[in-house]
């Protein structure tokens, strides 16, 4: 009674005798097992690559070939080709070259009934080289890539017919990236590079197949990446193994194919269409396609042009294709020779982009240097990109794209602003090689204030391979999860073009998938644009969810130091052009003003600047190219040069030059505004100089060259190797080239320290880690040689210009001559030391200098920059400042303390260091990749500026001294829709070295009085530009220079702060002049 229980039986699965023994899988073992399924190698044919094709067919009964092979390394058009081309039979196994040469192949296929019913078919080409497919009416198809990449054609579905159809391709002798020999890109390219046409045939794709192989591919990476001690890692290495044995059982059978299709989606879901992106869960990375294409680098810009029809037809198929796909791309002189070559490819462009999938961005003419061009340059690259895109395509680009460019000026946030642009993109810094920039995501601040947002990629890369490993860093690697996660992901080939493929957005859709069915890996979405990005990012900014961190000043690349050096012809062109349009705009606009029948020149003016701008390119104006870019530079400077002469011929027509030159009256005109005074050299006349002097945007008289109130100068030899150079300002003494002293008579002050010598040559034994041309490396430093000169000779002793001359041997095979001059010194005006070098320059991987020691201190030294002045240290005391061993600057460089300072200028240097008290001049260098010949002399100056021809090659830097005032204001005058900046630069006009901060600055209170000996009529003349000049000022006073303090304020230039050099602004660190606006 009670406690009875009644006794049940229970069944239990679980079985009570072991079956047979299961060992602990080997995670390693397993994991290599992994690229047995799609790698070459000795299990190819057992593996899933051979199923990947179902048929294939060739030779003369499918695919007739015949070539036409182009002459003297000439591109023909289509229509050129086709017409004039004299077409012989060949066959695959041919070779054809050399290195840039251009075949053009006619190809009849007739798919074989075999193949006629296959699911997917497709024309395979391979020679190892680019191409693109023509259509037999001559539009282009389809850009082809070589070397097993992008090598696929899907031809019409309705050449299944068995009939005979015919298409072209253009073959291009050259690679992705160019013609290098073996396997190092950057060496100089071989001129007589063949190529081997490998494949040409019909082949029918097994999809599935193909497919499945991306599945294995990512999921592998799921097993290989994922952190150990995650369980996604270890479920994804057992379903890579199970496909590979569901496939091994059925002998790599198509239903094996389709199972393992099967077992993949247990861990990326349902990825065969792009309505995997429209799930509800929130993406962190947004993926967009790009092609980064160099507008020159180690191919001509003919190719460079070839390379843009060839991308961008594969990005509209793509997008045919793929409905998520979205491809951005910059440059507008890009889409501009789209435009004038391939008309019909770039109506098709310009529909995709009115569709809203091809993106248009970056608002510059190229992506272009940032360091070396000057103010106006880069406002122009903004002027002419932004026009492009709003009167091509209707808008302006909100975004400034510039992945790939060496390092990024301080005033470049200023300028996008004022260009429309509040966003910027980069991702270059990742290359730093001393130190992690900190940031993924900030606001990059300008020296006035001005901020844009700015995003660098985390996966630290513009050319991903969209794959696993790239969506994961986009979080690993991202340094900005403090304030936001999201982050771009910019993928496709890139450099030498190509942009996306197929496999690429595959990989997207897998990486996606994976993420909403298995999780851990961030979530990826296709679709948006990078504006759509930016918008979110401005949105949080806006309403105060998150505050980004900020960076003020210049994004300085620690890295490709030496391009401020390399490659001194083309920068020298660079320099001379941009004052060159400096003064033809301003004289033009004087001449519309003057004369109203009088065509300002627009469009001459237009080609000229965009001609300019091209050459800024980032590996142009760098020296980071092969040889033929730069052939193709010198004749776009060449006919610069040309149309400029021209153009600044007839406006100083119009403005009465002409008439005086006539009468034999010698005039100059003064294209600064502000006065002017010097001796300039005059071939012919009685002294051989003249005394030129004029207030600011008028003309200067020419008068004789003595008068009562200025000091002649003069050149003494005093004994053992000793020369003097003096006037009433300075006192030089110079041995064997060096300046041993150089005293400073109106202040009584020795400028060079104790044992110093100034302007000693020295030289570096120049090899950095890898990239020749781009790269100097901080060991270099350590292998510092003085080179000794020969004894200086007086080669004129005054009295109104006195100069020696020194030879000295850098080697066997090179030499420099330096001339110092010294001149007649002004009362209202700074005296300066000039020194013109003459170069043979025949060495390997050395780095010439010029060294300046001086008795001042200070822990800042200040360098021009566009439209401001920036300072950077001149010490080590961490490694960021250390990591400025190597630094650009413009026109001059400044060591300052209070009231006193020394001046660096020269009329187109860029590199410079200031070490301490020692303040060194890059000249040359002498890299032999990719170009071989850089910088090899004899070095000639091809094109020089129409005020004066130079010459020697190298010239001139100088050394002024004064007290420092404050820099200039820059007015800005607009004549015909076209902006015009004054800024301070070289007085060409003149001959004098060169504006600098002090002579730069100045703002004359008083004028000196006309001089007797002017005719009354050249005084007429004079009074009539001068009323033109305020006439132009009136008009427009937008953009004028702010560094917070009037004009008026002169008297107070020398106390303003220790150090000198200019005004202090947010904390004494960087002055600025305000930009105009675009």
């Amino acid at each position: 009674m009670g406690g009875e229980t009644q006794s049940r039986a229970l069944y239990n699965p679980y079985p009570q005798l072991v079956s047979r023994p299961k060992g602990k899988q080997i995670e390693s073992i397993y994991t290599d097992r992994l690229r047995q399924f799609t790698s070459g190698g000795q299990y190819e044919h057992q593996s899933l690559l051979a199923k990947l094709y179902e048929g294939r067919a060739s030779g003369d009964d499918h695919v007739k070939l015949s070539v036409y092979s182009v002459p003297h390394l000439e591109r023909p058009t289509f229509k050129d080709a086709i017409k004039n081309g004299t077409f012989k039979q060949t066959n695959k196994g041919e070779s054809f070259g050399p290195s840039w040469s251009t075949h053009w192949f006619r190809i009849a296929i007739k798919v074989p009934s075999e193949l006629q019913r296959k699911e997917h078919l497709e024309f395979h080409w391979d020679a190892g080289n680019e191409g693109l497919v023509w259509s037999e009416s001559g539009e282009p198809l389809q850009g082809l890539t070589g070397g097993g990449d992008r090598v696929e054609w899907i031809f019409p579905s309705a050449w299944r017919d068995g009939e005979e159809h015919i298409f072209y391709i253009e073959m291009a002798c050259n690679g992705m990236f160019g013609n290098a020999p073996g396997g190092d890109s950057i060496q100089p390219p071989n001129p007589n590079k063949y190529f081997t046409l490998q494949t040409a045939d019909i082949v029918a794709v097994d999809l599935e197949a193909r497919q499945l192989y991306v599945d294995f591919w990512e999921v592998g990476d799921a097993a290989r990446e994922f952190p150990g001690d995650s369980w996604e890692k270890h479920k994804a290495l057992q379903i890579c193994n199970e496909i590979m044995d569901v496939f091994i059982a059925d002998n790599g059978s198509h239903e094996s194919i389709l199972k393992g299709r099967e077992i993949a989606r247990e861990y990326i879901g349902n990825v065969d269409s792009h309505k995997v992106y429209e799930s509800d869960k929130v993406p962190i990375v947004y993926a967009i396609g790009h092609c980064h294409i160099d507008t020159c680098w180690l191919w001509p810009w003919a190719e460079t042009k070839r390379k843009v029809a060839r991308s961008w037809s594969n990005q509209c198929n793509l997008m045919d294709r793929y409905p998520e796909h979205r491809f951005t791309c910059s440059q507008a002189q890009q889409y501009k020779w789209l435009e004038q070559h391939y008309p019909s490819l770039y109506d098709r462009v310009k529909a995709k982009i009115k569709k809203g999938t091809f993106q248009p961005i970056g608002g510059s003419w190229v992506e272009h240097d940032t360091n070396m061009p000057s103010g106006e340059s880069l406002v122009r690259q903004f002027l002419y990109g932004q026009r492009f895109f709003e009167s091509h395509f209707g808008d302006r680009c909100r975004t400034f794209w510039l992945p790939d460019t060496f390092g990024y000026s301080t005033q470049l946030p200023q300028l996008c602003r004022l260009a429309g642009m509040n966003r910027f993109f980069t991702q270059k810094l990742s290359w730093n090689n001393i130190n992690n920039f900190p940031h993924t995501t900030f606001n990059w601040v300008s020296l006035d204030g001005s901020q844009v947002i700015c995003h660098m990629a985390p996966s630290e890369t513009y050319t991903a391979d969209a794959n696993f490993g790239d969506v994961r860093r986009s979080v690993t690697q991202h340094k900005s999860l403090n304030e936001d996660n999201t982050s771009l992901l910019v993928f496709g080939k890139g450099d030498g073009g190509g942009g996306p493929t197929f496999t690429h957005l595959e990989k997207l859709r897998r990486c996606r998938g994976m993420s909403d069915r298995t999780g851990l890996l961030p979530r990826v979405k296709m679709g948006d644009s990078v504006e759509d990005f930016f918008d979110r990012l401005e949105q949080k900014a806006a309403d105060g969810s998150t505050e980004f961190v900020t960076w003020y000043g210049e994004l300085y690349f620690e890295l490709h130091r030496g391009t401020y050096t390399t490659q001194a012809n083309n920068k020298w062109n660079n320099r001379k052009t941009e004052i060159l349009m400096h003064d033809i705009e301003y004289l033009a606009t004087l001449a519309t003003i003057k004369d109203k029948s009088y065509k300002y020149p627009k469009k001459e003016i237009d080609d000229m600047w965009e001609g300019i701008l091209l050459c800024q390119f980032h590996d142009c104006l760098p020296g980071s190219s092969i040889e033929m870019c730069y052939d193709d530079s010198d004749k776009v400077y060449a006919e610069v040069f040309k149309t400029g002469n021209a153009v600044m011929k007839e406006a100083l027509g119009v403005l009465g030059f002409a008439e005086y030159a006539g009468k034999g009256r010698p005039m100059a005109l003064n294209t600064l505004p502000w006065q002017r005074e010097g001796i300039i050299e005059v071939p012919g006349s009685e002294t051989g100089y003249a005394h030129v002097e004029g207030i600011g945007l008028a003309v200067t008289t020419v008068l004789p060259t003595y008068s009562s109130d200025h000091d002649q100068v003069f050149a003494k030899s005093m004994g053992e190797g000793v020369v003097i150079l003096g006037n009433a300002d300075l006192m030089i003494r110079v041995r064997e080239g060096v300046i041993i002293s150089l005293y400073d008579r109106k202040v009584q002050r020795e400028v060079i320290p104790e044992g110093g010598k100034a302007n000693q040559l020295v030289i570096f034994d120049d090899k950095p880690l890898y990239w020749q041309a781009w790269d100097v490396e901080v060991y270099h430093l350590e292998s510092r040689k003085e080179l000794r000169s020969g004894e200086t000779r007086i080669a004129e002793s005054g009295p109104y210009h006195a100069s020696v001359v020194t030879e000295t041997m850098i080697s066997d095979k090179s030499w420099i001559k330096t001339t110092m001059t010294l001149r007649t010194a002004f009362a209202d005006q700074p005296s300066y030391v000039e020194m013109e070098s003459e170069v043979e320059w025949h060495e390997t991987m050395k780095f010439l200098k010029v060294e300046f020691p001086v008795d001042v201190t200070n822990t800042e030294a200040s360098y021009e920059t566009q439209y401001g002045i920036v300072r950077r240290p001149t010490h080590y005391n961490t490694s960021w400042d250390m990591a400025k061993f190597e630094v650009c600057c413009h026109k001059w460089a400044d060591l300052s303390e209070h009231g006193y300072g020394v001046s660096i200028l020269n009329d187109s240097k860029y590199g410079f260091a200031t070490c301490g008290n020692l303040m060194r001049l890059s000249l040359l260098r002498a890299p032999k990749a990719p170009d071989a010949h850089a910088d090899m002399a004899p070095l000639q100056i091809r094109h020089p500026s129409p005020q004066r021809a130079p010459r020697l090659p190298h010239r001139p830097h100088g050394l002024q001294l004064q007290p420092p005032p404050p820099p200039p204001q820059a007015p800005v005058f607009r004549s015909g829709g076209t902006s015009l900046h004054l800024r301070g630069h070289p007085p060409h006009g003149l001959a004098l070295a060169g504006a600098g901060l002090h002579q730069a600055r100045r703002r004359r209170r008083g004028r000196v009085a006309r001089r007797a000996a002017q005719a009354e009529g050249q005084e007429h003349h004079t009074e009539d530009l001068r009323q033109l000049g305020r006439d132009v000022e009136g008009k427009d006073r937008l953009g004028r220079a702010s560094v917070g303090r009037e004009e008026g304020d002169e008297d107070e230039r020398a106390g303003g702060r220790s150090g000198g050099g200019g005004h202090s602004m947010r904390g004494g660190e960087e002055c600025c002049y305000h930009a105009s606006g675009v």
